[in-house]
């Protein structure tokens, strides 16, 4: 366990320049990639991947080699700048490329990569992430290391990039990928799905998902939302979605209002035949099983939370995993904003009840710097939240919502940190005397008493 001092932690830029200490054999920072061209094919029956990586990156130093991750998969052949690679050695999860010549810091080069392999999850200290085969498809969960389980990358959440994702697979499948599906043609028995994603977007929140689906559009509503929203849904589970996702453009419409514009040109919900522990969301899209489909508050919640990161995480990603409270703290007040708003119990009665638990079940950690063990503890989330709530009862409402819609667009499809969001604070609400946000968010964030319930 850590606790840090304010002054250190909350004042210093938080710019990576080393492996992230929560992933440590994860990334590089001798390099960043700006662009994945990935064309996969994927035949079902025995689980087979062959792909092709195409990766335009830019060098932050002089290279004279490169290490990328990717666990489980082999690699066929690779050329940099069209000029084959010769030597290259696999091991515990990095590919390593001697270059065919040094490349200057600061300038492009383009990796073309094929590999191929049987894919599986990467069975770490968070469980099983990655490509997991289905009873009758595929489901990729990235978070936070499964990316390298599908495609060779530098996998380190700061380092986003624009994607091409091109599937081929058998026929009668569909194929979800991050953005825009762009084209779906069919050949024979085989069938094609290229979606682009133009935002930067980290590599744990790249995902395919294969299945039996439906692409229906959700139904416009007499709201404001005029966000194309796709469902991709088995047949026999139409009706049941239908239902559950029936407010989904409510949601939208209330999260714009309190955040600012939906930060990406499309969503999809995709629908497992499956039931899943909890949903998973990816840019521009969220994954649910066929668990969550009703209109209780329990998996309302989860729909509402798993569309919110789209702005907290996936356009606003962090910038270190030591910062996950900025993704899940804000996300679970989201789900309490959508409570309120939509007639449930209201964001006090939320809090008071999440400050009740954390009472009952206190855990021995900072949420602000969990360590990678409990980085996904419930405490990180209503925590997190409550960290919010106090904020917003030391600035104001106007202050604080205010500064959501700032930090929101000031950081879009950008790297966040604590620091930043501390030091917007304080220039957002300098007209409220003695207002502090490192004393606000100290008490929440790094220190393991539980400070007394906000209120207002």
């Amino acid at each position: 366990m850590r606790i840090l001092h304010r002054p250190r932690h909350l004042a210093t830029s938080e710019v990576p320049t080393a492996p992230d200490p929560y992933i440590p054999t994860h990334g590089s920072t001798s390099f960043a990639v700006e662009h994945y061209d990935l064309e996969l094919t994927v035949r079902l029956a025995g689980n087979q991947l062959q792909g092709r990586a195409i990766m335009t990156a830019k060098a932050l130093v002089p290279l004279v080699s490169v290490d990328l991750d990717l666990v489980g998969l082999g690699m066929d052949k690779a050329s940099v700048d069209g000029n084959r690679v010769v030597k290259h050695a696999q091991r515990a999860g990095k590919l390593h490329l001697q270059l065919p010549s040094p490349v200057a810091a600061g300038a492009e080069f383009t990796l073309d990569i094929r590999y191929s392999g049987i894919p599986a999850p990467n069975n770490g200290q968070w469980g099983e992430v990655g490509w997991e085969e289905l009873a009758d498809g595929v489901l990729v969960a990235g978070q936070p290391t499964g990316a390298p389980t599908w495609f060779p990358c530098n996998d380190r959440p700061d380092d986003k990039a624009s994607y091409r994702i091109t599937v081929t697979t058998d026929a009668d499948y569909t194929a979800v990928c991050n953005g825009t599906l762009i084209s779906h043609t069919k050949k024979s028995s085989r069938e094609t799905w290229v979606y682009d994603q133009p935002a930067p977007m980290a590599t744990y929140l790249a995902t395919v998902q294969i299945g039996r689906y439906k692409l229906l559009a959700l139904p416009a509503s007499s709201g404001q939302c005029q966000l194309p929203i796709t469902v991709a849904v088995p047949k026999k589970l139409q009706s049941k979605a239908a239902t559950a996702l029936a407010r989904q453009r409510e949601m939208v419409d209330v999260f714009t209002q309190f955040f600012g514009p939906y930060p990406f040109p499309t969503y999809t919900v995709v629908v497992t035949e499956d039931e899943l522990e909890i949903p998973l969301e990816a840019q521009s899209l969220s994954i649910i099983g066929a668990n969550h489909l009703d209109t209780g508050w329990e998996s309302q919640r989860l729909i509402a939370h798993e569309l919110s990161h789209q702005w907290f995480g996936n356009s606003l990603t962090l910038a270190s995993w030591r910062n996950i409270w900025l993704h899940e703290g804000f996300a679970c007040y989201a789900e309490w904003l959508w409570s309120e708003e939509s007639g449930s119990m209201t964001i006090a009665e939320r809090a008071a009840a999440a400050y009740a638990n954390l009472l009952a079940e206190p855990v021995a950690m900072t949420v602000g710097d969990p360590g990678p063990e409990h980085m996904f503890d419930d405490a990180v989330y209503k925590r997190g939240a409550l960290a919010l709530a106090a904020i917003r009862t030391a600035a104001g409402d106007a202050n604080f919502f205010a500064l959501l819609q700032r930090w929101v667009a000031e950081n879009r499809h950008g790297s966040v940190s604590t620091a930043a969001f501390v030091a917007l604070a304080d220039d957002m609400c300098g007209d409220v005397a003695g207002f502090s946000a490192a004393d606000v968010l100290m008490p929440w964030l790094y220190r393991q008493s539980l400070p007394s319930l906000p209120l207002g």
